[in-house]
């Protein structure tokens, strides 16, 4: 497995090969182009935790940067851990398609396939499931067609982003929360769109909070 300045020269190697810009890199990482100067440079220790993104936005993947192999493919339960290397942990991961009334999150007839994340130790406590995100409410922080990771529980502090379930449990919506006496407000980033107010009327649930977030890279 490669070294922390391997990778860094791996990832350079690939930029240039594919012929990106810092400028396009730094765009494409959500980063400023100074940052990841510094990076390439070798005068900022490289963000092991941002790895995902630098491997999608130069259309590879996390193990081919590492130089490990690639274990895609193998079937295995959900959450499974795989070691790789002091600061590093994979994570398989199920991501959820439907969430059906009254079923556990992670019930079978929800899991649409899995999805593999680095983290870096500790990795999240927990039951962790993934969500796809769709619209564009929490840009930029998160953008269309991301995959979340979320980690199941009941309640989140006001201003982290949540999994909730709305209109009667058949739909998940990822939003910040904020509560406002009896009421809970789901504030998208994107000022463009409304809050969702939660109440009595439209009541709703917190099903976990977001821990992870794989850039969707077109």
């Amino acid at each position: 497995m490669r070294s922390s300045s391997e990778v860094v020269d791996y990832l350079d190697n690939l930029r240039k090969k594919q012929q990106v810009s810092i400028s396009e890199l730094a765009r494409r990482v959500s980063m400023s182009k100074s940052t990841v100067s510094l990076y390439f440079k070798k005068e900022r220790e490289f963000p092991v935790n941002r790895l995902d993104d630098f491997a999608m936005a130069l259309h590879t993947t996390p193990e081919d940067v590492l130089g490990v192999i690639d274990n895609s493919n193998v079937k295995n339960p959900s959450n499974v851990i795989y070691p790789l290397s002091d600061s590093l942990q994979r994570v398989k991961i199920p991501i959820i398609g439907e969430i059906a009334c009254g079923d556990p999150i992670t019930a079978e007839e929800n899991i649409e396939g899995y999805t593999e994340e680095t983290f870096e130790k500790p990795i999240p406590s927990g039951t962790l499931f993934a969500l796809r995100c769709k619209g564009h409410s929490m840009e930029p922080t998160i953008h269309d067609g991301s995959l979340v990771t979320i980690r199941e529980q009941p309640t989140v502090e006001d201003g982290e982003i949540a999994a909730v379930l709305v209109d009667g449990d058949n739909e998940a919506t990822l939003k910040r929360v904020k509560h406002q006496g009896d009421l809970i407000m789901l504030m998208p980033d994107n000022k463009e769109y409304d809050p969702i107010i939660l109440d009595k009327n439209n009541p709703g649930r917190i099903v976990g909070k977001a821990v992870h977030v794989s850039w969707n890279i077109k």
